[in-house]
Order: C-alpha cells, then sequence, then structure tokens
C-alpha cells in the first residue's frame, strides 16, 4: 500500500512529528511505502472560495497544492498528522484539506485509507473531541475509510511524547496496516 503523511506541524521535531515517525517505522515494516509531505512548510495559500475549480478543476494558485494533489491521487492511504492548537488541527494542516475542494471530485472517488494522528499538552478528556469529530466528518464526505486514531494526550513536548503510549500506540497501528 502507498501511503501519504501529511505534516501539519510547524515544529519539525516535535510531538506529532514523533509520532508519525513511530507509525512510519511501523507501516513501513508491515511492507508499505511511505512518502511524507512536510505540509506546514509547504507554499500554499488558503481556499478563496472562487470556485474557479469547480471542485473538479485547477485552482488558481499555483502552489504546492499541486504536489499534494497528486500524492494523494496516486496513494491508497492518507495520514494526517498534527498538533492539536486551541482544540482542534493545526491551521497548516486545515489549510490543506481546505484546499481539497479543487480536486473534491476526484479525492472522494478514490476511497482512501486514512488515520489521524494528534499531540495534546493537556491531558483531558474534553481536548480531543472536536478534532476527532471534525476527522469522521472528513471521512463521511469524502468517502475516506478510517482505520484509526492516535489521540495523543498529554504530549505537549518531545520528551512528554517520547515517554507516553502514544508512541507504541503510533507503531502498533502502522504495523497493524
Amino acid at each position: 500500500m502507498k501511503i501519504i503523511v501529511l505534516e501539519g506541524s510547524p515544529h519539525k521535531k516535535g510531538s506529532s512529528n514523533m509520532l508519525a515517525e513511530k507509525f512510519i517505522k511501523g507501516a513501513e515494516e508491515a511492507g508499505h511505502t511511505v512518502e511524507v509531505l512536510d505540509v506546514a512548510h509547504m507554499d500554499m495559500h488558503p481556499c478563496l472560495g472562487c470556485e474557479h475549480c469547480g471542485m473538479n478543476g485547477e485552482c488558481v494558485y499555483k502552489d504546492d497544492n499541486s504536489v499534494i494533489r497528486d500524492a494523494l491521487l496516486a496513494a491508497d492511504m492518507v495520514v494526517f498528522v498534527t498538533p492539536i492548537y486551541y482544540f482542534g488541527m493545526s491551521a497548516q494542516l486545515k489549510m490543506v484539506i481546505d484546499r481539497f475542494y479543487s480536486y473534491t471530485t476526484k479525492l472522494s472517488g478514490r476511497g482512501l485509507k486514512t488515520v489521524l494522528i494528534t499531540a495534546a499538552w493537556d491531558a483531558g478528556d474534553d481536548v480531543m473531541p472536536y478534532t476527532a469529530e471534525h476527522y469522521k466528518k472528513l471521512c463521511r464526505y469524502m468517502n475516506f475509510k478510517d482505520c484509526g486514531m492516535v489521540l495523543g494526550t498529554g504530549c505537549g513536548s518531545p520528551s512528554m511524547t517520547a515517554g507516553s503510549s502514544h508512541m507504541e500506540e503510533a507503531y502498533q497501528l502502522g504495523k497493524s496496516l
């Protein structure tokens, strides 16, 4: 299976990317091919809602959206990786998802498998529900097949994350595919 990992953290060595590394290790050990796109550091612009693309055409922006689009349209799975900022995904990842608009028809027709990997400082029960529900709704709308979530609460720093059970959870999820 060809897996595209969309890393949405502005911190290249941050907690969510650490969890993604463990997932990738498990997935590669299981025989899958993994490509990482550091979308937080790509040249992206927010969707204007201008309708130029008609949900199935070229976007008015000439940026890295085309790289992400081409990778996703050739993949079997996409992994969304994000820190939790104010109880939601990072703006960097959200912008990429918003830009799905220009190829919604093509992407939703792929039936991609998906995974969500998150990291949050707070360990409370009320930290992840909104992001998890947003992800689930995205899966339903885009005809994605959810294959699991790593909701890394209590992962506010790399040292906190390294000592958490979420590292093994991410590895095992990747290995189980």
